[in-house]
């Protein structure tokens, strides 16, 4: 067990890859991680020493590989369990430490746990996910919406429930109140650590437990734009659905299971507050939150100067730092583009990797690159 005084992270710079874009071994268009194991030099080369790979296990793909069909296997177009292997070996051999992407609020639909709840209210998987009665109209149970639009409900018509899903219908929302759940997250996180991996990047970490109520949220405001499903979730106050206090004892638990590995955890924690934020990573829970805000906004350098130094104040130690990721546009064209967006980015970046914490690149962020934009094809 590695003393978390003095734990690798301290220090660290991280790198995001999202497989599917990354490289390409084989030339069958797809990146593997094959691809990623031939590119090491280039990021030993950076000086970053944390590489995060986005999922890469079997999933219908319905959103990017966040729709996880098996939690301890490797996707056929992405590769082999031997080839995580052989990556990992060679990360370590030039000191890069290789971060795992987990996804614990959901699973694919396809997911063998769900495809035995469905339809079964028997099932030894049914209370692995989130089943509730119709509303007294046979509508859905509460008013909670998903974030990708609609309900963040689907009826299960066999049964006459509905599950929850706060993201697609094929991405249900696990039962994080089941002890069965935990024990299951338990065995995958130790099948990874035995594997090599170094820590954990966790998806939605704020969301996995729910109020016990399941009342409505309040609705605050109404969306200028009522068919844009962000701000149809932004219309809401997330208070039964998202950021439950005791949703912190998850990674008390996690921390013991990983300890034994010196393994990171770094929660996508998806709460603006700066002391909601930092009260994840305290001592005994995660090592770090990323602090996503900084990474949807437009260039307002007053914004973000007084943004930055709360969430640094609260958690001087705790966060990690982003301005680009997966989910959003490139800083520098959100920042103007051109020379001005890639000399604003550069500020910016700069000024977050000086901080306490652990900052990550993205995928082609230190290239400079803005927004690509692809042809459509034609049909």
């Amino acid at each position: 067990m590695e003393d978390e005084a003095g734990a690798w992270w301290h220090g660290a710079v991280g790198y995001e890859v999202y497989p599917r874009s990354f490289a390409d071994s084989n030339g069958d268009g797809v990146g593997d991680l094959e691809g990623i194991r031939q590119r090491l030099p280039h990021l030993t080369w950076l000086g970053v020493d944390a590489l995060w790979i986005t999922p890469f296990y079997p999933s219908p793909g319905y959103d990017h590989g966040y729709d996880v069909a098996d939690y301890m296997d490797v996707a056929p177009r992405h590769g082999t369990l031997d080839d995580f292997d052989r990556l990992v070996a060679d990360a370590h051999d030039m000191g890069l430490r290789v971060i795992v992407d987990i996804v614990p609020n959901h699973t694919s639909s396809h997911h063998r746990w769900f495809r035995s709840a469905l339809g079964d209210r028997e099932s030894e998987f049914r209370d692995h996910y989130i089943w509730k009665d119709p509303a007294p109209d046979g509508g859905p149970p509460n008013n909670w919406v998903s974030h990708f639009g609609g309900p963040a409900w689907t009826l299960d018509e066999k049964t006459g429930q509905y599950w929850c899903h706060l993201f697609l219908p094929e991405q249900p929302d696990l039962n994080w109140d089941n002890p069965a759940v935990a024990d299951a997250f338990d065995e995958i996180l130790r099948f990874w650590c035995e594997r090599g991996a170094d820590g954990f990047r966790i998806d939605v970490a704020h969301a996995l437990k729910k109020h016990p109520s399941f009342a409505d949220n309040p609705r605050p405001r109404q969306p200028e734009d009522p068919a844009h499903p962000g701000q149809v979730f932004g219309s809401f106050d997330h208070i039964y659905d998202l950021d439950q206090d005791d949703n912190v004892e998850v990674y008390r638990r996690w921390n013991r299971v990983v300890a034994p590995y010196g393994a990171m955890l770094i929660g996508e924690v998806g709460t603006d507050d700066p002391t909601r934020l930092a009260r994840y990573s305290v001592p005994g829970l995660l090592h770090t939150g990323f602090c996503l805000k900084p990474a949807w906004k437009e260039w307002d350098p007053e914004w973000l100067l007084e943004y930055v130094e709360a969430v640094h104040t609260a958690s001087p130690h705790g966060i990690s730092w982003v301005t680009d990721n997966h989910d959003t546009s490139r800083s520098v064209t959100r920042y103007g583009g051109g020379q001005r967006g890639i000399d604003r980015s550069l500020a910016v970046t700069t000024l977050l990797f000086a901080l306490g914490g652990v900052p990550f690149l993205w995928e082609g962020q230190e290239l400079g690159l803005d927004d690509g934009i692809i042809a459509a094809p034609d049909l």
